[in-house]
């Protein structure tokens, strides 16, 4: 295929502005997919997707198209729109020339809008603005073309309309890429050697590692002798192929084009996203790749038979192939054994991949509260980087403590400005300036400790607009804080998975939540439980969980009363035995049902 007759291109939005709908009746203009096939959500081909109704990871397809009687070839990657998944967006962009900015014409502009816009920008991307759903009957749709053209500096003319429900506008869409997209450049040409970007991946267990690739230079073809560069691994492509939008092998994949390369690599750790293929014998050097993202929350997996430990293993190896955003470290509890601390990008994101372990390795696991890093300055004046909450140092123990903080850009109507300026008080957010954003909006800016950002601040600012404000954030760097370790102790002993890191001044009615919320979903036992929360060298909040009753005199009829008192002694002292030498089982919901309290 001719460099001319190629456009690659993205489509960015904030969560739910209509991407994936769109991409569908791209693919049904264009005829990639019969409209008997068709169904919603074509390229979110995970299970977990389709459920929730957003899209989680990027997904390649090649269309053709012919505009003016010249065919075309369009590749097109749909992206994700949540922040937790911003780093698959940002890949995705490294792989096309231009992108689809969409905004949805009932909501306009959001905080994510903005976000995707600067990462576009920065990649140097062709912006084709376009606003969606305006077949909605409550569309805005020349109001937020004001709006979207005054943030890009053109004329609203230059924004087009489209709705994905109805395919609407979807020709004049198409038309536009061929139009303002430009065609990909090749340094060296088809006929030169190969070099092709890697920016995701997919593992078969016949095929081992399928690798997702941006051909920048040259060709690949089925049995060439190849080389990951970064990785130093050599292999031999088993096939290659495009994406139609499932996986079809073709004889060869040529600069410009986006495809996939089979390498029967069975071992995931091999590569990793941003390394560059070339032939064996190439001089070439690698292309400049990707920078690796910071996990931003942490939390401890443990499988909950350690016999599947190896099992979790290889499942995080294969996972963290399609999401190199996904980084994990073994480590040991003495309670919960052997398990992985694992770092993701959000509450979302280590949602949907504990979620994924369970459904596709069939693991059964325990997932601690999650926490995010904290710098630690002891008293013998030695730093330490810290993790897990249940390994931070005890009360008394250190000089400093240093957390991350975070600038957060909150866009919301007006009429939610004073809820949304005391829940940003509840969460010990600094504000920095406050203005007017487009005819009916407001635009927040501010900094807060991740800590609060992560205390389920998104789900309170739904509640606080009414679920009309949107956020936006990026890490800034580490502030001093006023912080402790909350434990909590079911039957005298500390739960490692229950301890976390709250603010000094908030630990008591954090205590007294979680003491209270554990009393209230905890199973009672056969002798009596205490319950409690242990924090600044003291406990804070107790409950007792009363045992389970059993009636053991209920076979005697009659007969004389010392006979029951008894049996009822002997049960009280079989209690007090138990409750000086019994430990606490404590079931797999109950720790979920508390990791997600946790978030509140």
């Amino acid at each position: 295929m001719d460099l001319k007759h190629i456009r690659n291109f993205s489509i960015i939005a904030h969560i739910d502005h209509g991407k994936s709908t769109l991409a569908d009746r791209m693919l049904e203009v264009t005829g990639t997919v019969e409209a008997r096939k068709m169904k919603e959500q074509v390229l979110d081909s995970m299970e977990l997707e389709r459920e929730r109704g957003i899209t989680i990871k990027m997904q390649p397809v090649r269309m053709e198209y012919s505009y003016q009687g010249t065919p075309y070839v369009l590749n097109l990657i749909d992206t994700p729109g949540h922040i937790d998944f911003s780093y698959e967006v940002s890949r995705a962009m490294k792989a096309v020339e231009g992108a689809i900015l969409l905004v949805d014409a009932t909501q306009g502009v959001q905080a994510q809008t903005l976000s995707v816009l600067a990462m576009a920008r920065e990649a140097g991307l062709v912006i084709i603005p376009a606003v969606s759903k305006i077949d909605s009957p409550i569309a805005r749709a020349e109001e937020v073309k004001e709006e979207v053209a005054k943030l890009l500096d053109i004329s609203p003319d230059e924004v087009l309309e489209v709705s994905g429900k109805t395919g609407q506008g979807v020709p004049e869409i198409l038309a536009a890429i061929v139009e303002r997209i430009p065609a990909p450049v090749s340094e060296f040409g088809v006929t030169g050697d190969l070099r092709a970007l890697v920016f995701d991946f997919g593992y078969s267990t016949h095929k081992g590692i399928i690798v997702y690739v941006r051909v920048l230079d040259g060709e690949v073809r089925k049995n060439d002798p190849l080389i990951f560069s970064q990785a130093s691994e050599k292999f031999g492509a088993l096939g290659v192929g495009i994406f139609h939008p499932d996986m079809m092998d073709t004889e060869k994949i040529s600069a410009g084009e986006i495809g996939y390369i089979l390498t029967g690599i069975k071992k995931p750790g091999i590569a990793s996203v941003g390394d560059t293929i070339l032939a064996q014998k190439s001089k070439l050097p690698a292309l400049p790749g990707y920078m690796k993202p910071r996990p931003v929350v942490w939390a401890s997996v443990y499988p909950e038979s350690q016999d599947d430990f190896t099992l979790l293993k290889q499942s995080l190896e294969i996972l963290r192939l399609s999401d190199s955003s996904l980084s994990f470290e073994e480590e040991v509890s003495g309670v919960l054994g052997r398990g992985y601390r694992c770092g993701f990008l959000g509450m979302l994101h280590m949602e949907i991949i504990t979620e994924r372990l369970r459904r596709e390795f069939n693991l059964e696991l325990i997932v601690t509260t999650p926490s995010i890093t904290y710098e630690v300055e002891l008293r013998n004046g030695k730093r330490e980087i810290i993790y897990s909450p249940h390994l931070f140092p005890d009360h008394g123990a250190t000089n400093k403590i240093f957390e991350p903080w975070v600038n957060v850009k909150i866009i919301t109507p007006p009429d939610f400005v004073s809820p949304i300026m005391t829940l940003l008080y509840e969460h010990e957010a600094v504000i920095g300036h406050t203005e007017l954003f487009g005819d009916n909006r407001t635009s927040i800016e501010l900094e807060m400790p991740l800590r609060e950002l992560m205390r389920n601040f998104f789900d309170n600012l739904k509640s606080a607009s009414s679920g009309f404000a949107s956020l936006a954030y990026e890490i800034i760097g580490l502030r001093e804080a006023d912080v402790a370790r909350l434990d909590i102790l079911v039957a005298e002993e500390i739960v490692p998975a229950f301890s976390k890191v709250v603010s000094r001044r908030k630990i008591e009615r954090e205590a007294e939540d979680m003491v209270e919320r554990l009393h209230g979903i905890l199973p009672r036992q056969l002798f009596t439980v205490k319950i409690q929360g242990q924090g600044l060298g003291r406990i804070i909040s107790s409950r007792t969980l009363s045992a389970m009753k059993k009636d053991v005199t209920g076979y005697l009829y009659g007969g004389d009363i010392s006979r029951k008192k008894k049996l009822w002694e002997k049960q009280k002292r079989g209690k007090k035995k138990m409750r000086a030498q019994g430990t606490v089982d404590i079931p797999h919901e109950v720790f979920l049902k508390m990791v997600r309290g946790g978030e509140n």
